[in-house]
């Protein structure tokens, strides 16, 4: 057993490097991708449109278009193959396809597992990882420490035991000062792996660039997730980012991802976790690595099962504490952290519904309308550009109504109480807002009835909302509580395999 305390630290981890110059490192020969469901390809393949955060348009050359195959993917043969691989997935176009790709030289991991109490969850953890790996078992000032010890030495784990309550964030440096192997992964003691879930996400290490690779966190079942809480985070957890792979990066379609469970590249952590932050820390964490220039990947082929709180207080309040993570996060990230990014454009159109005058409705139209020629101005040279045009728009339209319904509902619910006090219009929008996402996001809920599904959703809102503000006053700052208004800047576009045009409709933002 090895102790630490708070004042005689280890020294701090090794020092972040930047990745590989794709030049230096180029992916590997069979290494394969395909493109991102939402890429459209038009004028019979020669022009490639979608990615994210921003939507871009790139032409791609006779040469570039000869690389692609049938199934709107890319098989890396050569320099070339692997020069426009590398920039689809830069620019969110493409994704690796992880059942393709081969392992790393060096695949050896080290499993750190912070845990503070909860033996019965640690033995479970510790039954799904194979007795052949190395963990490490960081107990953070548990209050039965010789409880998680004696689960510690029955799985040959090795333990480091806190004499003071770091947090996540100090636990799993610690057990980080320890590792030797060039991966680690990162996981919770209220997980469960499955079998090829570390497997696959070490696949994504075929890319030279790729720091860290988050997998689907799926709801685990147990005896207390029947109940109508448990029921809600089984269809709408705060830690499952959906079913669609993603390059994560702020503002994009998935913005951060959990180290609930997660696989790092042990060089790409820099400095390893901030231990002033007890939430949010694992946000902070992967926007440091990708602004050194990492890749984060997020792959839902890969699934780590979480014990979600279903217990009314204990899930209340943890998702009042993710809202605390907020004012933290935009002290570290200003220009990453908004709760909605608006261009110009959908930001006027969304001020004149929210007027609800005779006029609302046929200005916010107008707007569209004209933003959708300028940009088809900008698709000139492809086939039907008006028509693409005026589909980007309305998209973004979409985008820009469902982040505004979420900062009346949950971002802003103080403000938005208190004018539905004194405004029937601020009565008229919150009440839209409240039943248009439940409208939209409800597809049986894994089986609550809407009523209850609905119910939950307004507490989650009022909860995280919550710790936004205490966090925002605590911290005497509304950089959280802010929403960017972002300009795009478009090119027009040229022919070429490596120069893309710009249009930004709409972006998401984080929300943990």
């Amino acid at each position: 057993m090895t102790r630490h305390r708070l004042s005689d630290h280890a020294p701090a981890p090794r020092p972040g490097t930047p990745p590989p110059p794709a030049a230096l490192a180029p992916l590997p020969t069979g290494f394969r991708i395909v493109l991102d469901r939402n890429t459209r390809v038009l004028d019979g393949g020669r022009t490639l449109l979608g990615g994210a955060p921003v939507t871009r348009l790139l032409r791609l050359t006779p040469r570039a278009q000869a690389l692609m195959d049938g199934d709107r993917g890319l098989r890396v043969g050569n320099a070339a193959g692997a020069a426009l691989a590398d920039r689809l997935l830069e620019l969110g176009l493409a994704h690796p396809v992880a059942a393709d790709l081969p392992l790393p030289v060096r695949p050896e991991v080290t499993y750190v597992v912070p845990v503070r109490d909860r033996p019965r969850q640690l033995d479970r953890l510790l039954d799904s990882i194979a007795p052949t790996n190395t963990v490490i078992v960081v107990d953070d000032a548990s209050l039965d420490r010789e409880a998680v010890a004696a689960v510690t030495r029955r799985h040959g784990a090795r333990l480091v035991s806190l004499n003071e309550n770091l947090g996540p964030a100090g636990a799993r440096n610690a057990g980080l000062r320890l590792v030797r192997t060039p991966f680690v992964v990162f996981v919770d003691s209220d997980i469960v792996l499955a079998p090829d879930t570390v497997g696959t996400l070490l696949r994504h290490f075929a890319d030279p660039r790729v720091g860290l690779v988050a997998p689907r966190i799926t709801g685990l079942r147990t005896t207390g997730s029947d109940n109508w809480i448990g029921r809600y985070e089984q269809a709408r957890s705060s830690l499952d980012l959906g079913d669609r792979p993603a390059l994560v990066r702020p503002g994009s379609y998935v913005s951060w991802a959990s180290t609930a469970c997660v696989v790092a590249r042990v060089d790409a952590l820099g400095e390893g976790f901030d231990e002033r932050m007890r939430v949010g820390e694992d946000v902070d964490l992967g926007w440091r690595a990708i602004a050194r220039g990492w890749r984060l990947r997020y792959e839902p082929a890969a699934t780590a099962a979480h014990d979600h709180r279903t217990r009314f207080a204990d899930w209340f309040r943890r998702k009042a504490e993710y809202g605390t993570g907020a004012q933290p996060l935009a002290e570290r990230h200003p220009h990453a952290i908004a709760p909605a990014v608006l261009a110009p454009w959908s930001t006027a159109a969304v001020l004149a519904l929210l007027a609800q005058r005779r006029w609302s409705a046929p200005v916010a139209a107008g707007l569209c309308g004209v933003t959708a020629v300028r940009i088809s101005r900008r698709l000139s040279g492809t086939d039907r550009p008006l028509l693409i045009g005026a589909q980007l728009i309305g998209n973004g339209a979409l985008a820009a109504l469902s982040q505004t319904g979420a900062l009346i509902t949950r971002h802003w619910w103080p403000a938005t109480a208190a004018l539905c006090l004194i405004s029937r219009r601020a009565r008229r929008a919150a009440a839209v807002a409240a039943v248009a996402d439940v409208v939209l996001e409800y597809r049986g809920a894994a089986g609550l009835d809407p009523l209850r599904y609905a119910a939950a959703r307004r507490l989650d809102d009022l909860a995280y909302g919550t710790g936004i503000w205490w966090s925002a006053l605590r911290g005497k700052s509304a950089a959280a509580l802010i929403p960017r208004i972002q300009s795009p800047a478009a090119k027009r576009p040229k022919a070429s395999s490596n120069r893309s045009a710009r249009f930004e409709p709409s972006s998401r933002s984080h929300s943990s």
